[in-house]
């Protein structure tokens, strides 16, 4: 049997993942018929005395997570009125409270704003301001840098600090272990939550200007779960392996940020109804990582490709176990085929698997592993069952199998757009399929290739940079003239930031990094610049000649 013919008979009528369609935004979707119907669902279906959470030396059941989550909502209620459709946001490292806001905000029909842990002060009130939220909850470095912003938008009514005595002077902020001894126990407030109710918003950064907030709903986000799911099933069937009934408890390592999709969506929720533990690291540390898989018996690892080429170089040298390892996944960048051997070859019984997707389409598109990736270790994979791909040329006209084009896609895990930006909606959205800005091909199997972007775009290590954010930056100093951003190569990230700038003065790179730590977060400050004393070429239309730029310093650097 092949993929097709097994996805076909795990859809059909009256099978567990039963396909039907659905109006969702307009327009004809594939749903999963026997889905959880928000997440509030999805959470409350999946409660267990089996250990859920795990940080350093915590341990929290998939009960007691719940419980914690019922009585943060209740705050959120009660102390500050939230109410159906407000925003609440998150800002902090991957802490059991991130997990323990999003569940609390999203089961009682509030949205879940997931604010990038690494963002400046400025970068925090603009999210704060953009997004309209009306309760923060932040740990203790994102509250000192919110004493940095000049002002806070008035719409925020509430700072919760987490884990943390300080405070910072914010007048807003409180402790939440303050307020959660205030509220000893309780039952999850009341919320009637529909399934094409927003749920979350995940910023992204665009090619020029501020971070977009890509907005969820409880459908788009459950659609993506399910459809990991029937993947791994199908996969399974293909192969006529049954799936076991393991007496151990799998376990995933989450090292990756909770505010990517990746982090939330593939590791964080996937992992309820799987009852799978998730061990959560406070920042990435191969040698904590690889630590963690040996005490906790940890069977899968999904995160960009820089991380598990560290896991495959630290395997190698290292007498640590890491026999239990069962998956090396990917996403957020692609990996160099020389990593997906290595991944089969440096852990004894790991397949390397990965995907494309991106936050428009929460983290899901294609996917592919073991002897289909190794085989074709430069293919992102195939399309999820409630997907639908296709290649087109500048006219929008569907390219045959082998031609290069724009990818597009559309289906039911396709969000409905972006938070108050009509301008970017019809920029991204055309008749129903998204503009992914992606360069690509589809073999005759349905193999999905990515070879080049259209949007400008650095992605380092699955963080995507705006090119044009970066040199605003640059060009506010005084003495640069033109300023051109673009990506270099970098065996570990995939890509790092480098620059061209024209300048009338003798400026180092030391003197540009110490003037754009302020204004940048610290990975998109260009690692590599090249200086010019003469104005940068431009095309005949005017624009700088960014590609030319690009091989000069590809040369400069000895990569051309």
């Amino acid at each position: 049997m092949d993929r097709q013919a097994a996805i076909e008979e795990m859809t059909g009528e009256g099978q567990p993942y039963e396909l039907t369609l659905v109006d969702l935004y307009g327009r004809s979707c594939r749903a999963f018929k026997n889905a959880p119907s928000s997440l509030r669902e999805l959470f409350s279906e999946n409660r267990s005395d089996l250990p859920f959470l795990i940080y350093e030396n915590e341990r929290l059941t998939f009960d007691q997570v719940w419980e914690l989550s019922s009585r943060m909502a209740r705050i959120l209620v009660e102390e500050y009125g939230i109410t159906k459709g407000d925003r609440v946001a998150i800002s902090m490292r991957n802490y059991p409270e991130w997990i323990l806001a999003f569940e609390a905000i999203t089961s009682i029909g509030a949205i879940a704003v997931a604010m990038n842990s690494l963002w400046k002060p400025d970068e925090m009130a603009y999210g704060l301001q953009d997004s309209g939220a009306r309760v923060l909850f932040a740990d203790e470095e994102r509250l000192e840098r919110l004493s940095h912003c000049a002002s806070l938008p008035e719409s925020l009514v509430g700072v919760l600090g987490v884990r943390t005595d300080h405070l910072h002077g914010l007048g807003k902020a409180r402790k939440l272990s303050d307020l959660l001894e205030a509220y000893p126990d309780g039952a999850m407030p009341a919320a009637e939550i529909d399934p094409h109710d927003d749920a979350t918003i995940f910023y992204t950064s665009g090619s020029t200007g501020h971070p977009k907030g890509v907005v969820a709903c409880h459908r788009n986000i459950i659609s993506a779960l399910l459809s990991w799911e029937l993947d791994m099933l199908s996969d399974l069937h293909v192969k006529g392996i049954q799936p076991s009934e393991s007496s151990s408890q799998a376990a995933i390592l989450l090292g990756v940020p909770l505010f990517h999709v990746t982090g939330s969506h593939a590791v964080f929720l996937l992992s309820y109804r799987a009852q799978r533990r998730v061990v959560s690291m406070y920042k990435w540390d191969v040698a904590k990582a690889a630590e963690l898989i040996e005490r906790e018996q940890i069977n899968a690892v999904i995160a960009p490709a820089a991380m598990t080429g560290d896991l495959v170089e630290y395997a190698r040298g290292s007498d640590r176990d890491l026999s239990s390892l069962a998956l090396v996944g990917g996403g957020g960048a692609p990996r160099a085929p020389s990593q997906v051997k290595g991944i089969d070859t440096a852990f004894e019984r790991a397949a390397p698997n990965t995907g494309w997707g991106m936050t428009e389409t929460n983290a899901i598109g294609t996917g592919i592993s073991g002897p289909d990736y190794l085989a074709r270790p430069e293919s992102s994979g195939r399309a999820s069952a409630v997907l639908d791909l296709k290649i087109v040329n500048e006219e929008g006209e569907s390219l045959p199998p082998f031609e290069r084009g724009e990818l597009r896609v559309r289906g039911t895990s396709v969000v409905r757009g972006y938070w108050n930006r009509p301008d970017a909606n019809a920029e991204t959205f055309s008749d129903g399929w998204l503009c992914t800005g992606d360069v690509a091909y589809l073999d005759d199997e349905g193999f999905l290739f990515i070879v080049d972007r259209i949007k400008d775009l650095v992605i380092r290590g699955g963080e995507n940079i705006g090119c044009g954010s970066v040199e605003a930056a640059l060009l506010e100093h005084p003495a640069v003239l033109e300023a051109s951003v673009y990506g270099v190569p970098d065996e570990r990230l995939g890509e790092e930031v480098g620059a061209t700038v024209y300048t009338g003065q003798n400026l180092t790179q030391e003197d540009l990094e110490a003037f754009l730590e302020p204004r940048l977060a610290r990975f998109e400050i260009p690692r590599f610049m090249r200086f010019s004393s003469e104005p940068l070429p431009r095309i005949a239309s005017g624009k700088i000649l960014k590609r030319q730029l690009r091989e000069e310093a590809l040369e400069e650097m000895g990569l051309s």
